[in-house]
């Protein structure tokens, strides 16, 4: 039964979410990695990463962000501007990995993360969560946030 009322629940958040702009989760996500992950990236992958469109997909919940690095750090992606990568999750996943409980490699080869565009930049930002690991959390010395579950 709790199942049932969970699903239910998800798809009415998706009918209603889903039709929201993208911009007001593009920002607060931005802002959040803006503090919490991109200061742990270096200078030369920073710039790598400048200049592209990530959209990712909460697809359970029916939210969508666009982001895109440059010169100050992460911010929305206008409509406009065509998206070089795009993953796609469930908000159980993309918190996984926010964690660090589960790696991307994981992610992509259980076919729970599904990554689609260009493959030379979406490996690079692999790499690049690999090497960083996960946001470091204020009030943690680990990056990951174990103390949530």
């Amino acid at each position: 039964m709790m199942d049932l009322n969970v699903a239910r629940a998800k798809g009415a958040i998706r009918a209603v979410v889903s039709r929201l702009p993208v911009w007001p989760p593009s920002m607060v996500l931005s802002q959040a990695l803006n503090r919490l992950w991109w200061p742990l990236v270096d200078e030369d992958t920073q710039q790598a990463l400048s200049g592209r469109v990530v959209e990712l997909v909460v697809d359970d919940l029916g939210i969508t962000c666009r982001l895109k690095a440059g010169s100050r750090g992460l911010t929305p992606a206008l409509a406009h501007e065509p998206v070089a990568l795009r993953l796609k999750a469930s908000a159980q996943v993309y918190w996984r990995l926010v964690q660090g409980k589960d790696d991307p490699d994981t992610l992509f080869f259980d076919r729970l993360m599904v990554m689609e565009g260009d493959t030379e930049y979406g490996l690079l930002l692999k790499n690049t969560l690999d090497a960083v690991g996960p946001p470091r959390w204020p009030g943690s010395s680990q990056g990951g946030a174990s103390h949530v579950s």
